[in-house]
């Protein structure tokens, strides 16, 4: 077969997007021995990877590269929608594909068949908790989709349902294909470079995602703060989002061992994983999740929300909360705090959970759909 892939989100780094993307597209180089694949990136200012750019031509694909921003390729692709088809149709390489994978933001009107993949419909679930641009973009694309796409795959049995009552997508279009994880384990000289350079020399709890209201760091942060315990901290990893102000501002009224890190690095990352008490996950809703299964995978107890995937992809893995009750966010917290039996088991059952998300698995899935269809 002859795939199309459209990876322009790997380059937002700190996202669960871009990790998805970086993980599907290194399990197309790793194990395709077969297809021809057409790699097609678009970004005014970001660049890809020199690395991952050689990669692609030393295994024979070909690289597509636009020089328009991500809102000027919304607008031309979903708003534009019929127009843009007569632009593309000029793009050989775009158009002579078996198939063509289109990203988390834009439905090109290409002549071949489409398939996609949708991580999550919280623009949906909770409008309030989305930058309005991600919301109308969204809900442009995804009409398209429902139109246009012959196979969706979600990210888990949770944002199948959620196409199915809210987009009232055909269930037979629906293909549940759990994202693969892929993170090494930290050296001890790692952890402690970590550990030093961003002074965590107390026990911490660790958080992880990025400034935005649906990941619930506000909750955390006040369910955190009922506890009077100046030798445990709360470390919150990630990006600023579109609540960077509001972050910001109550950031202001932190506690001394309250942390926020902002981005990092993998390997930084992997080490705060395998160093913290626990991991809490406090986020509203969540297609898949891939803190926590990285969380998991490294063998680090946790406590996350009963909604959406979460609850779906750990079940008796972790201690499950609900993510709107601050008192009880700060009861699981506090169970995992008090309880090292507790911890230890957790981290066992999470290990083995954490299993089943492999990338090769993922691949696997997806070629096999794609061939048969």
């Amino acid at each position: 077969m002859k795939i199309g892939i459209d990876i322009s989100q790997i380059v937002y780094e700190g996202t669960g997007v871009s990790r998805f993307t970086h993980g599907l597209v290194s399990a197309i180089l790793n194990y395709d021995k077969e297809n021809e694949w057409v790699f097609f990136f678009s970004s005014l200012r970001r660049r890809l990877d020199l690395n991952l750019e050689k990669k692609i031509i030393e295994k024979g694909h070909k690289l597509v590269k636009w020089k328009l921003p991500p809102t000027a390729l919304a607008f031309l692709f979903n708003d534009l929608h019929k127009f843009s088809k007569y632009l593309i149709s000029s793009f050989y390489l775009l158009t002579s594909l078996d198939w063509f994978i289109t990203s988390d933001w834009t439905e090109p009107p290409l002549p071949v068949k489409k398939a996609t993949i949708v991580h999550d419909l919280v623009y949906l679930r909770y409008p309030e908790t989305v930058d309005n641009k991600i919301v109308s973009t969204q809900k442009k694309r995804l009409s398209w989709v429902k139109k246009e796409s012959e196979i969706v795959f979600a990210d888990s049995y949770t944002t199948k349902k959620d196409l199915m009552d809210l987009l009232k997508v055909d269930s037979r279009k629906i293909i549940v294909n759990y994202p693969g994880i892929d993170v090494k384990k930290p050296t001890l000289e790692q952890i402690n470079i970590t550990l030093k350079k961003y002074n965590l020399k107390k026990p911490f709890i660790l958080a992880v995602g990025k400034s935005e209201p649906r990941k619930n760091f506000r909750r955390l942060i006040e369910a955190f703060s009922k506890r009077n315990d100046h030798n445990l901290e709360l470390v919150i990893v990630g990006p600023m989002g579109w609540d960077e102000k509001n972050i910001k501002y109550q950031s202001a009224s932190w506690r001394t061992n309250i942390k926020y890190l902002g981005l990092v690095s993998d390997t930084e990352l992997f080490s705060l994983y395998s160093s913290c008490l626990f991991f809490v996950c406090p986020s509203i809703w969540e297609g898949f999740g891939y803190p926590v299964v990285e969380a998991m995978r490294l063998g680090v107890p946790l406590a996350t929300s009963n909604t959406s995937s979460l609850s779906e992809i750990t079940k008796d893995a972790a201690i499950l909360f609900n993510p709107f009750n601050v008192n009880d966010i700060y009861k699981s917290m506090v169970a995992l705090i008090n309880d090292k039996n507790l911890r230890i088991n957790l981290a066992k059952k999470g290990l083995e959970k954490s299993r089943i998300f492999t990338w090769k698995k993922y691949y696997n899935n997806m070629i096999a759909q794609l061939a048969s269809n």
